[in-house]
């Protein structure tokens, strides 16, 4: 998949080259939020009879599981398009022949790839190839306490792009549910990896978002 814009000779016949309108992409990241609330409502009313009024703190908590289940499997769902090595952790993908090469954006992998050998080297990844993957840039900042605490930011992150309303307050309030679902893309293909973390995520002023990452070690 790529988001670069195509240059001739178009080859349509070619199963890789796979193009997405990046507007429609962005339409749908500002869309899964509102749908989520539509959903949720929905459900309520069909399980009351259209009786009972909502309760915001149940609906969002049920927009928020929503959310972060769908980011899981689309997080999850982006990393198996690798292989993974004998110890469980992203190895390089096995590649037969050059049509076999998965294009993503501006980024090939090859089994020339050098195998993740710690979490960090996973963060990264994450950090540079996932994320430009779904929200076309890198992360500008990454942040870490070396014990298990991964703070990343977005500066400019691109489902807030176009977002602005009259009270910063108001702005951050209704910003926040659309920091759900890339949380959950960062868990998903964090577990693909074979990590187990938490995720949260906060903006105190738009256009940026931080997201923290901290691991969770299981106990044997």
């Amino acid at each position: 998949m790529s988001f670069e814009t195509p240059l001739p000779p178009y080859n349509a016949s070619d199963p890789h080259a796979t193009f997405l309108n990046s507007t429609c992409f962005d339409l749908l990241l500002i869309e899964m939020v509102p749908l989520a609330y539509r959903m949720a409502e929905q459900l309520t009313a069909a399980r009351s009879g259209g009786s009972t009024p909502v309760d915001e703190e149940e609906q969002r908590e049920a927009v928020f599981r929503r959310l972060d289940a769908l980011g899981y499997r689309v997080g999850q769902g982006l990393v198996e398009r690798f292989d993974f090595g004998s110890s469980s952790l992203l190895s390089a993908t096995t590649l037969s022949t050059e049509a076999d090469l998965v294009v993503l954006g501006d980024h090939r992998f090859s089994r020339d790839r050098p195998r993740f050998t710690d979490t960090l080297d996973m963060i990264k990844f994450l950090c540079k190839d996932l994320w430009t993957l779904v929200f076309r840039k890198q992360i500008d900042n990454l942040k870490t306490n070396h014990r298990g605490v991964y703070v990343l930011t977005d500066n400019t992150f691109r489902p807030f792009a176009r977002m602005s309303m009259s009270s910063p307050s108001e702005a951050l309030t209704r910003a926040q549910p659309f920091l759900w679902f890339p949380c959950g893309v960062i868990r998903g293909a964090l577990a693909i990896m074979g990590i187990n973390a938490t995720v949260q995520a906060e903006t105190s002023e738009l256009p940026s978002a931080t997201f923290q990452i901290r691991t969770v070690t299981v106990k044997s």
